[in-house]
C-alpha cells in the first residue's frame, strides 16, 4: 500500500475514535434526556430537528463542507437516536 495513503488513513482512525468518544458523550446525555420526557410524543420534536438542519446547511456552506454529507451523517444520526428513545421509553 501507497505509504502516505496509509498515513492518511491512521489520520482518518484517530478522527473515526474522536467522533465515537463523542457518540458516547451524546449517547448518555440523550438518556438523561429520555429520562425527563413524561410522554412518547415528546421524543420527536420536528421543528427542532428542521432548525438543526438548516443551520447545519449554513454551517456547511460558510466551511466549505458539501452540505449534502453533512446533511446525510445527521439525518442518520438523528434518525438512530429517535429509534433509540422510542425502544428505551419508560411509561410512567
Amino acid at each position: 500500500m501507497n505509504r502516505r495513503l496509509k498515513k492518511e488513513r491512521k489520520k482518518i482512525d484517530k478522527i473515526d475514535q474522536q467522533i465515537f468518544n463523542l457518540i458516547k458523550k451524546r449517547t448518555i446525555i440523550v438518556k438523561k434526556m429520555l429520562i425527563l420526557k413524561k410522554y412518547r410524543h415528546q421524543i420527536v420534536d420536528h421543528k427542532r430537528n428542521n432548525e438543526i438542519l438548516l443551520k447545519l446547511k449554513r454551517k456547511s456552506i460558510q466551511n466549505k463542507i458539501d452540505p449534502r454529507i453533512t446533511k446525510k451523517i445527521w439525518k442518520s444520526m438523528i434518525s438512530s437516536y429517535i429509534d433509540f428513545q422510542r425502544r428505551n421509553f419508560k411509561k410512567k
